[in-house]
């Protein structure tokens, strides 16, 4: 039987999702939790690689069992035994085929950026202390959508098959003294999000304009687009799955 973990987490303390020698990864407590209440080796497999440092509001897992598990009871004792970083939010019972990575239609993310040093939010977000051209970065966003090949925006020396991802949803939003970008797409190449951001951030300080972020976009060279923000400002936050995925 295959089961779906949805779970959230504190990214500070691990070196991201992925299980890597000589660090403390998400997946790996998750892993020995898991093996400590079902009393047997379990391996899970997560819906994408979160970097070290960045949060989830919501990512989903899944790993295959043999019995037949009650699903509140083993929210319950995970929890029980799980670092505070770390809560599993619901277990649900899968089709045996069902896949956490490849199976989501759309993911999406948050980047917040703080206005105000906040000495207790020092891993929550981006303390940024110039003013940002809100307006100007929204324009700017919208052009993404008119885009798939982000290649730009990708992580050199990336095992991708393809650049090409579709965004659905690209907007900054003002949220008291912090600044909330908001961006959704079926798919994400590794450190897409934190150079977009770095990009965007270069509008809102008219260093670049809307025809420069073309110009990056077309070249498809990483080189020229902006820095890549932090990653304790990244929260993952949905991520979404065709319903006929979930059984009764």
């Amino acid at each position: 039987m295959r089961y779906f973990l949805e779970l959230s987490y504190n990214g500070t303390p691990y070196h991201g999702w992925q299980k890597q020698p000589n660090a403390i990864s998400v997946q790996e407590v998750l892993e020995k939790s898991l093996s400590t209440v079902l009393r047997n080796k379990i391996d899970i497999t997560g819906a994408g690689r979160t970097d070290t440092g960045v949060h989830a509001k919501q990512i989903m897992a899944h790993f295959d069992y043999e019995e037949s598990l009650i699903t509140d009871e083993l929210q319950y004792k995970l929890n029980a035994i799980l670092p505070s970083e770390i809560a599993i939010k619901k277990v649900y019972l899968v089709q045996e085929n069902a896949h956490a990575r490849f199976d989501a239609t759309s993911r999406s993310y948050e980047y917040h950026i703080s206005f105000v040093k906040d000495p207790f939010g020092i891993y929550k977000s981006y303390y940024f202390k110039k003013p940002l051209d809100v307006d100007a970065m929204n324009e700017a966003a919208k052009i993404l959508l008119n885009y798939t090949n982000f290649k730009c925006f990708s992580k050199s020396k990336t095992d991708v098959k393809t650049y090409n991802c579709t965004i659905t949803n690209a907007v900054w939003e003002n949220n008291g003294d912090q600044l909330i970008f908001k961006i959704s797409a079926n798919r994400f190449l590794r450190n897409m999000v934190r150079a977009i951001v770095g990009t965007l951030i270069e509008i809102g300080e008219h260093k670049l304009n809307n025809e420069g972020l073309i110009a990056i976009l077309k070249s498809e060279d990483r080189s020229k687009a902006g820095y890549s923000v932090p990653a304790h400002g990244l929260y993952l936050t949905a991520i979404e799955y065709p319903q006929i995925i979930y059984k009764k």
